[in-house]
């Protein structure tokens, strides 16, 4: 694999939330230090296509670019490192690491454990489950198909926040915490899925048998449906490439002119 350097990007917000965000955890702080903001920036420069694996960078370039010191960057990197996104190169810099498709399945084994347990767990009649949760999915996944989005990006944050809130409203906080986990460690390549519209079609299509399989307490179909979701999705992973990385990153930075 060729490293490249990173392109210079003149914003340092990203274009829109994060979708974790549509379902806040438990005991959730809202005091962050300047290494904890520039180590949400460059995860979001990493899910948006600005950073690929493959691209190197010094600190004093990531320091320039977000108009920070070179300590919180450091610190965020460090962070970065040890969840296996970033490398340090001596006295090179730093590099974004390749895909880990051997981590990755490993991940889609977890996150399928954690949400067909969740949807058992929000049909089972003696349970707690927030029911605002699934009605507020409803609103934007058993609509009409003239009244579909059609924007790719929206709806993979549509998609993540669907799955993170399936598994919210089951009322676990642990397993909510281990679910946005493995959601924050595998948003790059989901994000890669929704680069077709058939995609899209499909993902409301089956989001919304999901759905009604949940409102009717039908656990054993909601799983079996949700599974197959998870399985199909799991499986365009497999075929992701690094092209395909670089045609996402010149389509973002197209977006933003």
């Amino acid at each position: 694999m060729t490293a490249t350097t990173i392109p210079h990007v003149p914003t340092v917000r990203s274009r829109s939330a994060s979708p974790a965000s549509a379902v806040p955890t438990a005991g959730e702080s809202v005091f962050r230090t300047r290494a904890d903001e520039v180590y949400a920036q460059l995860k979001r420069d990493v899910a948006d296509f600005i950073l690929v694996p493959g691209d190197r960078f010094t600190e004093n370039e990531i320091s320039e670019r977000l108009g920070v010191s070179r300590t919180p960057v450091r610190q965020a990197l460090f962070r970065l490192q040890q969840e296996g996104f970033v490398e340090v190169l001596f006295r090179s810099g730093w590099r974004v690491l390749p895909f880990d498709f051997d981590q990755f399945e490993q991940l889609y084994d977890l996150r399928m454990v954690l949400e067909t347990t969740a949807v058992h767990r929000l049909c089972e009649a003696d349970r707690r489950v927030d029911r605002s949760l699934l009605d507020a999915l409803a609103e934007i996944w058993l609509v009409p198909a003239a009244q579909r989005s059609s924007d790719t990006a929206q709806v993979a944050q549509w998609d993540e926040a669907f799955h993170c809130a399936l598994v919210a409203a089951a009322g676990n906080a642990e397993m909510a915490r281990v679910h946005g986990d493995v959601t924050d460690r595998i948003r790059i390549i989901r994000r890669l899925d929704f680069t077709q519209q058939p995609r899209i079609d499909a993902t409301y299509d089956e989001h919304a048998k999901i759905l009604k399989a949940v409102r009717a307490n039908r656990g054993d179909q909601a799983a079996m449906l949700l599974r197959a979701h998870i399985e199909t999705s799991q499986a365009e992973v497999r075929k992701i490439t690094l092209h395909q990385v670089h045609l996402a990153r010149h389509a973002g930075k197209t977006a933003l002119r």
